[in-house]
């Protein structure tokens, strides 16, 4: 049976009630760490982190090249220069072509 809890969050230092019902879920889900930030803090650092799939680092954007697909022949861009001595292909048919080949 779980109780409510006063934490203390990391980054605020304000106190703050893990619910009862929030504990059942996180065993539901299998955590085993207590949160350590008050549920304002979480949203803020999920949105600070949210407009970047790499966790918060700000990484330059990768350069893209030209290239048509060997495939279907639809221009699309790819992350690395094409040297033409390998077939390249838009993200459909590599999605396609990978499968195919499990």
């Amino acid at each position: 049976m779980f109780t409510d809890k006063i934490l203390t969050c990391r980054d605020c230092g304000q106190e703050f009630t893990f619910s009862a019902s929030e504990q059942e879920f996180y065993a539901e889900k299998g955590f085993t760490n207590e949160p350590s930030r008050c549920p304002q803090c979480r949203a803020a650092k999920k949105q600070q982190t949210r407009g970047n799939s790499r966790g918060g680092y700000d990484r330059p954007q990768r350069e893209m090249f030209p290239a048509v697909c060997a495939n279907c022949g639809k221009q699309t861009e790819v992350p690395f220069r094409p040297s033409g001595d390998k077939p390249v292909y838009c993200r459909e048919c590599y999605q396609s072509h990978s499968r195919d080949n499990y």
